[in-house]
């Protein structure tokens, strides 16, 4: 475990585990924490030994949001480029879980709706109640949560700031497994799963799924061929169906 004071990570067979470290704030988001957080997510896309992402909190709570005394005294919780948390506008090209405890609130649920995938306690809840403050969930949440659930849906919880619990979440599809235990045990066993497959078609299937949302459909084939021609003629590919036709599993080499 490499500590900084503010973000925590921690390598679990070949998972990167990035931990907000915040708990006495509720893991209310800082430009520190943003920054340790940024760091972490080129390492996950700069490590060939790591395959997948976990974003989680300590304490028990995910994230609540920007840090309200940070932003009364000017400051900003975003990096350059990568916007709030130094995640939500340029996620990782590696598979990013969240695992969510207690609350993910306003900024909380911006950097969880920037990850691939989520788990979640069934005690957590879940909003973007900056309305109720005077303000607006500019960090994707009012742009992103109408493309990951029905639009009126997010439109209710945008307008009133009502938070939903993890039951309805997971109705409305906006998380992937509710946990009795722990969410963090639950998002390390979802990345197992994922990690046991080739990186190389993990990464691409994830690249061609996030940017063919934009392309026109006559191009659709002819873009995702662009992106997955490489796959096909990997080292990967061929271990992939040796080691199905021997009956082993097979050993990766991301190339």
């Amino acid at each position: 475990m490499s500590d900084t004071p503010e973000v925590l990570t921690e390598v679990d067979n070949g998972v990167l585990i990035v931990t907000i470290n915040r708990p006495e704030a509720k893991n209310a988001m800082t430009k520190a924490a943003a920054e340790g957080i940024a760091a972490a997510m080129d390492r996950l896309d700069s490590e060939d030994d790591l395959r997948v992402g976990i974003l989680t909190g300590a304490g028990g709570t995910f994230c609540s949001g920007m840090d309200l005394k940070g932003f009364l005294r000017g400051e900003s919780p975003t990096v350059e480029g990568r916007g709030f948390g130094g995640v939500v506008q340029a996620p990782p090209a590696k598979p990013l879980i969240a695992a969510v405890e207690g609350y993910a609130l306003a900024g909380g649920l911006e950097l969880m709706i920037a990850c691939d995938l989520v788990v979640a306690n069934a005690g957590a809840k879940f909003g973007i109640p900056e309305a109720k403050r005077g303000l607006v969930a500019a960090a994707g949440g009012v742009m992103m949560l109408p493309d990951q659930i029905p639009e009126r849906i997010a439109m209710e919880l945008a307008l009133t700031g009502d938070f939903i619990d993890a039951k309805r979440a997971y109705e409305l599809g906006l998380i992937n497994t509710v946990t009795e235990g722990s969410a963090l045990e639950g998002a390390k066993e979802l990345a197992a799963r994922i990690a046991a497959n080739g990186p190389l078609a993990v990464r691409v299937s994830k690249q061609v799924m996030k940017e063919s949302r934009g392309w026109a459909m006559e191009d659709r084939y002819k873009k995702q061929a662009q992106l997955i021609a490489p796959v096909f003629v990997s080292e990967d590919a061929r271990e992939g169906a040796a080691a199905f036709a021997e009956k082993r599993a097979p050993n990766w080499k991301g190339k």
